[in-house]
């Protein structure tokens, strides 16, 4: 059985696509060989800078002859119907057989597939990869058709056995394959031939290239790590910019280099991500002080004055960046210091949010208004969480981070520790914009939970109120991280917060500030000539929102968009109308539109939330009946609660005695269900043991008693676990009752106490959940 070697090598490849181009690679060759009937032992891809390279191991050296036997029409069926099947057969007619079947006599034929040789399927299966190989970005060059992420120079594709290697004849685009390859561009220009896998590998590594990317990466990590610490040191650990920087490279040479005294100073994360960013250079930091105080960098070329003149190189063009990066941190610590973060918030009214929410500046407002409100629920200290919040994207308009996006907050807490601002204040600068996703730490400082619950609030209810949601795949605002962002901070800090509250504070505070708001309500205004100019302002009765909050809003002059809206008209002039009925019936004027009560718009977000939380609980093990049997009890928009019962309504589903009791909870419940719609009453009370006639109905009775007595203090305690345990209790008497005693006897008395009794079973095990929604 013959190995397969493909390279396809061509210009340097981004080092961002060759993972995903050696992936694809493998992918779309061996499905095809598959599907051509061949089959093979092992694959592997590689990639470096210049190659993307395939080794199939143990391929089948001919795909086999393949007898497949096909039903046509009827005999005596009309004479296209029979000359279709022949054509999709490849049969004539003398070849068919008539066979007898229970349905009729019908038209047989066997077709043949021959097998073919292993070189001419890998041939047409590489052509058609190549050809249709999906690069991100690809170019075409010279006169040819041919489409490729760089220009492809050499298709080196082989079949070698024990006998030998043969290439497998092909041409695409007038570039002929081969045996031959190249090593490194500097190191060993020219071409080689090869025989296989073991000498292809070998003769490139002799080339000076290391075709293996995990390999690369692991000397890069291996020789950094060893300079580092020969000096003391040790290098900051970055994954992506280590898989990065072995795509770049097919020969690393690990050096290291020195940061001017004058840059030290700056925070490490600015030194860290300058370097990252433009340069792809490894911090290097000194453990006992956590200062950045060296880099490494990754040549591709061994010199002979071991990198001396490309270390004086990169210092020069890393002194220059970090110039920069000095500059816009001096000038943003003055701005800071003596001017103060508000400053830079007030730039914010500048900055559109979103053309229906307003300004950052806006959105700020918002939050901060918010902040407030939810600062008692999280045991934060009122004022500092609105303080907190108001500046906490004030560094949005700091230099530092319009050079450098990614430290936004992070600069934010800097900035206002150098403005002398509380500890609590400064930390909810960086830490507001937590969780940013799944692996992410979630902040416990109240102030800092406080306003990122507030951020990630009003970021929910602004778009839900302008009809912005998710759909499908497309999320381009978000939301569904926000939404597992509140999730979150809740559960991780254990909060009680009722989620419905927050939501419909959050969307109050936006109501009074969201140009929506006000395109929405401001429906007509008028000219008058005897008593100046007016304007009429209609007002839906929204909860949490009355005309004194309209009148205080008219009356401001903050408002650019109220403003913009009134023109010179007088505030005093307003007439202002409140009347359900009257504002549904007014035509609004174009491009406007009335917005949904907030009650429909926080009863829909709070869905949405709970759909999030289905798939977080999901991937913490719990199955999706079981939240959805908590989800249907009261309090659900109590998050922690929520979480509460379904965790300990799991653990007792995983236990024979909570899986049978649900068994009989279903038994009961479903013949309570009949005989409530048969007899048209509902058995909801009244079961008393003396009706009794079993052993096994008095003991029933008796373990529905002991189990009251354990679930009602557990309930009130919102101690599930130990409700759901003295509930599994009852499996045993249940069970023993079902196989005891007949239900709907002969005595009347005695079948409506029966069926009283299998009500008191519902409502007892209705306590903790839903258990009709438990499947199974």
């Amino acid at each position: 059985m013959p190995d397969l070697l493909i390279e396809l090598f061509s210009e340097e490849i981004p080092a961002r696509m060759q993972a995903r181009a050696a992936s694809d690679l493998q992918k779309m060759v061996t499905d095809g060989l598959v599907e051509a009937g061949l089959t093979y032992a092992a694959a592997r891809a590689f990639h470096t800078p210049r190659r993307l390279a395939l080794a199939v191991k143990g391929l089948t050296a001919h795909s086999p002859t393949l007898r497949e036997e096909r039903r046509g029409p009827k005999v005596g069926a009309p004479e296209k119907a029979i000359e279709g099947f022949l054509r999709g057969a490849g049969v004539t007619r003398d070849q068919l057989e008539e066979r007898e079947e229970k349905k009729g006599s019908f038209y047989f034929a066997t077709v043949v597939t021959e097998g073919r040789p292993a070189q001419a399927i890998v041939a047409e299966v590489l052509e058609k990869t190549v050809r249709g190989f999906p690069w991100p970005k690809s170019m075409r060059w010279g006169a040819g058709t041919l489409r490729w992420v760089r220009p492809l120079h050499r298709i080196l594709c082989l079949l070698s056995d024990e006998s030998g290697a043969e290439v497998v004849r092909l041409e695409i685009d007038g570039i002929t394959a081969g045996a031959e390859t190249e090593g490194h561009r500097f190191l060993a220009p020219g071409a080689f031939t090869v025989t296989g896998f073991e000498d292809y590998a070998a003769k490139l590594k002799r080339a000076f290239v290391v075709l293996d990317a995990n390999e690369r990466a692991e000397t890069i990590r291996n020789d950094a790590a060893n300079a580092a610490f020969a000096q003391g040191l040790e290098v900051v650990s970055d994954e992506g910019l280590l898989a990065e920087v072995a795509g770049l490279v097919e020969w690393p040479v690990v050096l290291m280099g020195e940061i001017s005294e004058a840059f030290l100073g700056l925070p490490p994360e600015v030194l860290q991500t300058s370097m990252k960013e433009h340069q792809k250079f490894f911090s290097v930091k000194n453990p006992k002080t956590g200062r950045i105080e060296k880099f490494v960098t990754v040549a591709n070329v061994e010199t002979a004055d071991n990198g001396a003149t490309i270390l004086a190189g990169n210092q020069k063009v890393l002194a220059a960046r970090l110039s920069d990066a000095k500059f816009f941190w001096d000038n943003d610590l003055r701005v800071a210091k003596e001017e103060g973060l508000e400053v830079w918030t007030d730039r914010l009214s500048n900055v559109t949010f979103h053309n229906k929410l307003g300004t950052q500046k806006d959105r700020i407002d918002r939050i901060a208004a918010l902040a407030r409100e939810l600062a008692p629920l999280v045991g934060a200290e009122a004022d500092q969480a609105e303080q907190a919040a108001r500046i906490a994207k004030a560094d949005l308009s700091s230099e530092m981070v319009y050079e450098f996006p990614e430290l936004q907050g992070l600069m934010g807490r800097y900035y206002a520790e150098a403005a002398g601002l509380p500890q609590a204040v400064a930390a909810a600068a960086q830490e507001h914009y937590s969780p940013l996703g799944p692996s992410d730490a979630v902040p416990t400082a109240p102030v800092s939970v406080a306003v990122a619950l507030a951020d990630k609030i009003d970021t929910l209810t602004g778009f839900w109120a302008i009809d912005e949601k998710p759909t499908g795949s497309k999320d381009p605002y978000a939301l569904r991280r926000a939404a597992l962002g509140v999730i979150r901070l809740v559960l991780g800090n254990g909060l009680r917060v009722s989620i419905s509250q927050a939501l419909s504070r959050g969307l109050t505070a936006g109501i009074a500030r969201s140009p929506e708001f006000l395109s929405a309500v401001i429906v007509r205004r008028e000219e008058t000539t005897d008593s100046g100019n007016s304007f009429e302002l209609k007002l839906p009765p929204w909860d949490g929102f009355n005309l004194d909050d309209a009148k205080e809003l008219s009356k401001s002059t903050e408002s650019a968009l109220f403003n913009q809206f009134i023109g010179p008209w007088s505030a005093n002039k307003c007439r202002y109308i409140q009347d359900q009925n009257e504002f549904s019936n007014t035509d609004v004027p174009v491009g406007t539109r009335a917005l949904p009560a907030p009650s429909v718009i926080t009863s829909d977000l709070l869905a949405f939330i709970h759909d999030r939380l289905k798939v977080h609980l999901r991937a913490e093990g719990i199955p999706h009946d079981v939240i959805d049997a908590c989800l249907a009890m009261p309090g659900s928009d109590d998050l922690t609660l929520l979480v509460k019962r379904a965790e300990a309504m799991a653990t007792v589903l995983k236990t024979e005695d909570g899986k049978n009791l649900v068994q009989g909870f279903k038994r009961a419940n479903n013949i309570l269900a009949q005989a409530e719609e048969k007899d048209g009453v509902e058995y909801s009370f009244g079961a008393d043991p003396k009706f009794a006639e079993t052993d096994e109905e008095r003991a029933l009775f008796d373990a529905l008693d002991a189990a009251d007595t354990r679930i009602k203090p557990a309930m009130e305690a919102e101690d599930f676990a130990t409700a759901m345990e003295a509930m599994a209790t009852l499996r045993a008497p249940i069970d023993a009752f079902f196989e005891a005693v007949q239900v709907n006897s002969d005595n009347s008395v005695v079948r409506r106490n029966r069926l009283n009794l299998l009500s008191r079973i519902r409502q007892t095990c209705l306590q903790v959940a839903d258990l009709t929604r438990i499947e199974g």
